[in-house]
């Protein structure tokens, strides 16, 4: 009886932790005294964060992407491949939720240059990688315990460079999202103006380009993320260069996107001078906001979503640092998490649900170099 008594008192307080905080993982390059990932805890009634403790040590660990189950942990950064040199890739972590600990599967290099974005599919078989500086995107299959198989397929991206002869000087692929379904993987290419739609096999781990290819966007905004709606209807593309939202009606049974809008994410009149402008792109939880970063104006632009799909501006707040890389929601939707490079922290607002504004909490942790901030389940 004392035996199960502990053990109910433990689980209780356990719960109890788990519902007073929400864990962070964050990925970093690994410079400037940073160690790999990353971990705080957001006190889930103030928004404080915690001090950052060090979850695994990896080179350059600049996009973090959980499988569909949240038992595994994928980062992009540095791997080997079959010759043993090292290349762009990708690395593989087990994630217990009882401890919060992350413990190395394996890596696999990428076929060259670095690993920009990656994101496994919704079935867990399959992880695809995009080389920014390389110009390609891979994909490789995952075995059932999560490990990153043999690299299956490596396609080089070509085609008419935007007009921005800085930033749009060759292929430049920089991130990728599954549709919904889970039928068609979207990558989106600074340096062509265009978003790229395949088709893939989770069996194999092979990707095939699409019919139609891509979607056109205005020349010169230079995509960089992209997300889909809550219901799946409106696809909204980031363009980095010139600091905008591009709203898109998605064709599912086609696997289409239809370009409606195209919004700024600055404000009026704002001279967009800085080659490094728009960084990330978010959904609320609720479906009913859009949240974008601006690297240079270092702020974050809120937007309403419209019946339609369009976006309307709420506002454009300071993101409290300098260059704001990457930021994400809490899963309830209550609280945003900002991470800035340039100024080595990660501050916190809380956001109000039925405007979507941002109110900063007050709280600011130093990380190192941090690009990127993954909720854990």
């Amino acid at each position: 009886m004392r035996l199960l008594t502990l053990f109910t008192l433990t689980l209780t307080f356990t719960s109890a932790m788990s519902a007073a905080s929400q864990l962070i993982f964050l990925g970093t390059y690994t410079k400037d005294g940073s160690k790999g990932i990353y971990t705080v805890r957001l006190d889930s009634a103030t928004g404080a964060l915690s001090a950052p403790v060090v979850a695994a040590e990896t080179p350059n660990p600049t996009f973090l992407a959980w499988r569909a189950d949240h038992r595994v942990l994928y980062a992009g950064g540095e791997g080997a491949d079959a010759d043993g040199k090292v290349t762009g890739g990708a690395a593989a972590f087990t994630f217990d939720p009882a401890t919060g600990q992350l413990a190395p599967l394996n890596t696999r290099g990428g076929g060259g240059g670095s690993t920009t974005m990656l994101s496994p599919d919704a079935t867990g078989k399959m992880l695809v990688t995009v080389s920014y500086g390389a110009g390609y995107v891979a994909s490789f299959p995952l075995g059932a315990d999560g490990r990153i198989g043999p690299r299956a397929s490596l396609i080089a991206h070509a085609g008419p460079l935007g007009p921005n002869q800085i930033r749009q000087d060759k292929p430049h692929p920089h991130s990728v999202t599954f549709s919904p379904d889970n039928r068609f993987a979207f990558v989106a290419d600074l340096g062509l103006d265009r978003v790229f739609a395949y088709r893939f096999d989770p069996v194999t781990g092979t990707l095939t380009p699409h019919d139609p290819a891509s979607i056109a966007v205005t020349p010169g905004s230079g995509p960089r993320h992209t997300k889909f709606s809550r219901d799946g209807r409106f696809f909204y593309i980031l363009g980095e260069i010139d600091g905008s939202v591009t709203t898109c009606a998605y064709d599912a049974a086609r696997g289409t996107g239809t370009p409606l809008q195209h919004i700024s994410t600055l404000p009026a009149g704002f001279p967009v001078t800085d080659p490094d402008r728009a960084a990330e792109i978010r959904i609320h939880p609720n479906g009913k906001f859009v949240y974008a970063s601006n690297r240079g104006h270092e702020s974050i632009a809120v937007f309403s979503v419209n019946a339609d799909g369009t976006l309307k501006l709420v506002e454009i707040t300071p993101c409290g640092g300098q260059h704001p890389r990457n930021f994400e929601l809490s899963p309830d939707g209550s609280w945003l998490v900002c991470a800035h490079m340039n100024s080595n922290n990660l501050v916190s607002f809380q956001v109000d649900a039925a405007t979507g504004r941002l109110t900063p909490t007050g709280s600011v942790v130093t990380v190192p170099q941090p690009v990127c901030v993954l909720f854990a389940p």
